[in-house]
């Protein structure tokens, strides 16, 4: 399944329970779950058991906010080969923090699986499905524009709010030129995995059009700058964020993924 921009910003348009809470409260909710993720034990069967339930708890509100679950795998199986690949190293590796250690199984070349490795590798992956989900869950159900504008008002600086509102709104427009190229490349037969053709000559070509994109980008930013100053931009000038109340509804959820997360901590 092939994800783009339009499709991620596309889902984050939908109507539902979660896509109409304050973007405050998800980006909290979010950075709650990943801080408790995060913090609980490394070397502990339990630790695996409370990150399931967190997990289903996450996959329960992708339920909720009618979101696609085939886009949803796929967004998370693009990120999984980094956190697969880290886990799956852990049992053959002894860590400085582990002092004892229960071997496995003795493969060639005097490798050797335990079972602390084998645990911590666990807990590694389990973690990470958790983190990631958690990050997806909220670029689907938060418009970008309404992303940066939450972070505006729990306080991130003037400066990022600003950098941040311009990549969000010239990424689509990046996004397109890229688009373009690689149209312009396949109406001229150009295949990156054609065997046939020299690596070389390939790989010129991918240059040449990183070398376009990167041009056509500065271009546009000297474009976009101009006619800010034209408009009486300085660096004074403050970003305008608009005003959202957060409603009874948006405490009742966070308040109920706090409850949930003292439940995981305390009863399993």
């Amino acid at each position: 399944m092939h994800i783009t921009l339009y499709d991620i910003e596309r889902e984050s348009y939908r109507e539902s329970l979660l896509h109409n809470m304050d973007g405050r409260v998800k980006m909290l909710m979010t950075l709650v779950v990943i801080i408790y993720a995060v913090s609980l034990s490394r070397l502990d069967i339990v630790t695996i058991e409370r990150l399931v339930v967190l997990w289903l708890y996450l996959v329960a509100l992708i339920i909720v906010a009618g979101l696609n679950p085939v886009y949803v795998a796929a967004r998370i199986a693009i990120a999984l080969p980094f956190g697969l690949g880290v886990s799956v190293l852990q049992p053959f590796i002894r860590q400085p923090f582990i002092t004892e250690f229960t071997v496995l199984y003795h493969l060639p070349l005097g490798i050797t699986v335990t079972a602390e490795g084998l645990l911590f590798g666990s807990v590694l992956l389990a973690k990470f499905m958790v983190c990631v989900t958690a990050v997806v869950l909220l670029s689907s159900t938060t418009q970008m524009r309404d992303m940066v504008a939450s972070a505006r008002r729990l306080g991130l600086p003037a400066e990022l709010t600003l950098l941040f509102s311009m990549m969000v709104r010239y990424l689509f427009v990046f996004w397109s030129m890229l688009r373009r190229i690689r149209t312009a490349q396949k109406t001229r037969c150009f295949d990156i995995w054609n065997k046939q053709v020299p690596r070389r000559w390939i790989l010129e070509q991918i240059g040449n059009s990183i070398s376009s994109l990167f041009l056509r980008s500065y271009e546009q930013g000297e474009r976009t700058y101009y006619a800010m100053l034209c408009r009486a931009y300085s660096a004074d000038s403050q970003v305008c964020v608009g005003l959202h109340n957060v409603c009874a509804k948006d405490y009742l959820m966070f308040s109920t993924t706090l409850i949930l997360i003292g439940l995981v901590q305390f009863w399993i």
